[in-house]
């Protein structure tokens, strides 16, 4: 994930846990599950299976920076507009970036991203 400014503000290797767990609502739409490889993070993406098919234990890439789209196979821009957690969830944060992804883990990873901030995730297989 990467900010307008190209600061990366995460980086990590991610494995599909589940797809659609919840029941597919849309056609062209699919969420994904995932789990982070090193920073023990849990991520949440919708996107179009039509121009991106994943399927479950693949590991999607979710790094990179502005300017290296071309090396990265799916591209989205979104805008941060929640965290949850608080005093009960003391090291535990979610980051929410409109209706399409959510990046849950410790707060430690997530210091970099700042609400309001344009984001971007980067994918590649």
């Amino acid at each position: 994930m990467t900010t307008n400014t190209s600061n990366i503000v995460f980086d990590d290797m991610f494995t599909i846990s589940d797809i659609d767990k919840e029941g597919k609502k849309f056609d062209r739409v699919s969420r994904l599950y995932a789990h982070s490889k090193n920073y023990d993070m849990e991520l949440t993406l919708d996107y179009n299976i039509e121009l991106y098919p994943l399927q479950k234990d693949q590991s999607p890439d979710g790094k990179g920076r502005r300017g290296l789209e071309d090396d990265y196979e799916y591209v989205m821009y979104g805008k941060v507009y929640r965290f949850d957690g608080g005093s009960q969830e003391i090291d535990r944060l979610c980051v929410i970036w409109g209706l399409l992804m959510s990046l849950t883990g410790s707060f430690r990873h997530l210091t970099s991203i700042v609400l309001g901030d344009p984001v971007y995730i980067l994918l590649r297989k």
